[in-house]
């Protein structure tokens, strides 16, 4: 395995830089943190450099790069901004990976493209009111009518749905089935008839908005089904590593930035007559901090490589996933105590990478159940 960045990746990183600096700067992150605003805009220019395309094939206009350049560009991305690099995961995790995983040839042709040029958003509507970790419990259900099916049921906590075109959702397309047997992935429409969003406050992620959406008899073409009928399921696991390689990559980003932040606090701090990063305490938890971020993020390049080698990757997708997530909310908790005052306020960015940590341990996919699906193929 090597890690090593190559120029031309240095290169993409330093376009990313740039773009983020002018277009996103610590400053104007803060103002859409308190006015809830996301940076939609933000995919125009992934667009324009190329990131959206870097893993697809060059027949649909991408740049057929290996995964771990997408993991370096949302790293890199989550280190400005959380939302920056859920909105480019996103695109490229629920969305194109998922075309290019189990779409039809049909579909790869008509929607790659224009997710590559910018054009395209999706949002994964998974959870239920019923069925969050158990993501077989799904009750929301298609009924199959001519030319296509007839949706009934109800989504919640879906991230930027009302931003996306489509939603990637999975209902049970056979009645008499349970678990995870006999359902099935439908691409939704957002606008269509029949679909009803409620918007959902939280303690957090304030650019990443969240929603409880109701389906009351939504008509779907028989077109707009992805993968085979009744098999969704597998479909969907089968993509789970490019979503959850794009999290950690996001939080990994994240935690370093922290780290820089508070790094930055305490060798300008004083007190009793001397910088507070003099303090064995202090320096020895700084550098549990930064131990932490390497650790997530070595599993995390492990991961990307076994990617673009086509090898098994279920235990480290899990394993990235467990230790980015708890090495942010570790970093960001650490930070706080540091920083003290001047972390709680409100100005302070560390209170706000503080407060989007708390989702990453349990969002798209519990830590408990990722630790179950290692212990499993561990043979426990």
């Amino acid at each position: 395995m090597d890690f090593s960045i190559s120029e031309e990746q240095a290169s993409i990183l330093l376009s990313v830089d740039k773009m983020i600096s002018k277009f996103l700067p610590p400053e104007e992150v803060r103002r859409r943190d308190k006015n809830y605003e996301p940076p939609d805009f933000l995919l125009k220019y992934y667009a324009e450099l190329g990131l959206l395309g870097i893993p697809f094939p060059e027949k649909y206009g991408g740049l057929n790069e290996k995964w771990f350049t997408v993991t370096l560009v949302n790293e890199r991305l989550g280190y400005y901004a959380a939302i920056a690099a859920s909105l480019y995961g996103t695109t490229i995790g629920f969305g194109g990976m998922s075309f290019l995983t189990y779409g039809t040839d049909n579909q790869k042709e008509t929607y790659l493209p224009k997710i590559i040029d910018g054009k395209l958003r999706f949002s994964l509507a998974l959870t239920e009111p019923s069925a969050g970790s158990d993501a077989g419990g799904l009750i929301t259900n298609a009924k199959k009518v001519s030319n296509g099916w007839v949706v009934n049921g109800r989504k919640t906590w879906i991230s930027c749905a009302d931003e996306a075109d489509y939603l990637v959702t999975p209902v049970r397309t056979d009645s008499n089935s349970s678990g995870s047997k006999g359902i099935s992935i439908l691409l939704i429409p957002r606008k269509s008839d029949g679909i009803s969003m409620t918007y959902l406050e939280k303690v957090g992620n304030n650019c990443l908005t969240s929603w409880d959406i109701g389906f009351d008899d939504v008509f779907v073409s028989e077109k707009n089904i992805l993968g085979e009928e009744n098999d969704g399921f597998r479909n969907l696991m089968s993509t789970l590593h490019y979503s959850r390689s794009c999290q950690a990559s996001n939080a990994i980003g994240q935690a370093q930035n922290a780290v820089d932040i508070i790094k930055k606090h305490v060798l300008e701090r004083v007190q009793f007559g001397r910088s507070i990063s003099k303090f064995q305490t202090v320096r020895h938890r700084i550098v549990d901090m930064q131990l932490r971020v390497d650790q997530a993020r070595m599993i995390l390049y492990k991961l990307a490589w076994l990617i673009d080698e086509g090898k098994r990757c279920r235990v480290e997708a899990a394993q990235a996933k467990i230790l980015a997530s708890e090495c942010l909310q570790y970093v960001t908790n650490h930070g706080m105590q540091l920083m003290a005052s001047y972390g709680y306020s409100l100005d302070s960015d560390i209170q706000r990478l503080w407060r989007d940590s708390r989702l990453y341990s349990f969002g798209e996919g519990a830590n408990e159940i990722q630790r179950e699906i290692i212990a499993k193929e561990i043979g426990l």
